[in-house]
């Protein structure tokens, strides 16, 4: 892989990754165009190992809550008194939350990586989980903040994030709708969002980097992979103040019609043999 290539999947990883409209999906599209195998493994593997960069940014911006979440977390373990706090149950809510795409993302990797590549996947996936969106913005109460998020709440949000390993539907968009249809609030449903999706990716980054380090270095190249990593964390970084922003007064209505669009798009170019689906 070239530096600018890698300079220009890492801005997209980068500016996509927390916003609900699929990283992964445009990561395929944008390599798709680019003319780079999607299929090929080292490939796949570059695409979850760039989104490090992106959960770095998010740790570094959310570092005091973390801060605060395993300072409770360790302190509650052994203090009984300790597990009354709202950092305690917010520690235990984004472990329950996790557990679903853990034993999901293991026993499905090989079919993720392969099958769902497809560019019909993708379109699909833009197209379809819009509508779920569009219900979860204007059905969801919205009437509990991150402090009234329960067990049971993140439970149900994670088994939501393990319908994201479809390209095209988004982990965010899955997180923040399950939110949504629970009740929570737009800045509480991203919030939760980002704090759920930082263990999630880690772990996907990491595994990827160790088991697929030969395909990476036989084909995109580590150099090119360092690079994608340093790009998404700064473009990242400056999507995540923007995004929680512009929740706090805003509906999703306007990545629905963004996802729409690229949705029908992707459709029009496979349907009338412009692009192929792997």
């Amino acid at each position: 892989m070239q530096i600018w290539e890698a300079i220009v999947l890492g801005i997209v990883e980068g500016v996509t990754e927390f916003l609900p409209v699929s990283s992964t999906g445009h990561l395929t599209i944008t390599e798709k165009l680019m003319g780079i195998p999607i299929d090929d493994k080292g490939v796949t593997a570059f695409t979850a190992v760039i989104q490090v960069g992106a959960i770095l940014a998010a740790v570094i911006y959310f570092r005091n809550d973390i801060i605060r979440f395993v300072k409770a977390l360790f302190q509650g373990l052994f203090k009984a008194e300790k597990r009354q706090g709202e950092d305690w149950r917010m520690a235990m809510n984004v472990i329950v939350g996790s557990i679903p795409i853990v034993i999901v993302g293991l026993l499905f990797k090989d079919y993720i990586e392969g099958v769902l590549r497809s560019m019909w996947f993708v379109a699909a996936g833009l197209v379809l989980w819009s509508l779920v969106m569009t219900l979860g913005d204007h059905l969801g109460k919205q009437r509990r903040g991150e402090a009234e998020v329960t067990w049971k709440d993140s439970l149900i949000i994670g088994l939501a994030q393990c319908i994201a390993v479809i390209p095209g539907v988004s982990r965010s968009g899955a997180t923040i709708s399950a939110s949504l249809f629970r009740g929570l609030d737009r800045v509480a449903a991203t919030r939760l969002s980002f704090f759920l999706g930082i263990p999630a990716l880690t772990a996907g980054g990491i595994l990827e980097a160790f088991t697929r380090s030969k395909e990476i270095s036989e084909t995109v190249g580590w150099t090119a992979t360092g690079v994608g990593i340093v790009i998404s964390f700064i473009v990242a970084y400056i999507s995540i103040a923007w995004l929680l922003r512009y929740v706090a007064g805003h509906t999703f209505a306007a990545f629905v019609y963004y996802r729409v669009a690229v949705g029908g798009i992707i459709i029009g170019l496979l349907w009338g043999g412009a692009i192929t689906a792997t």
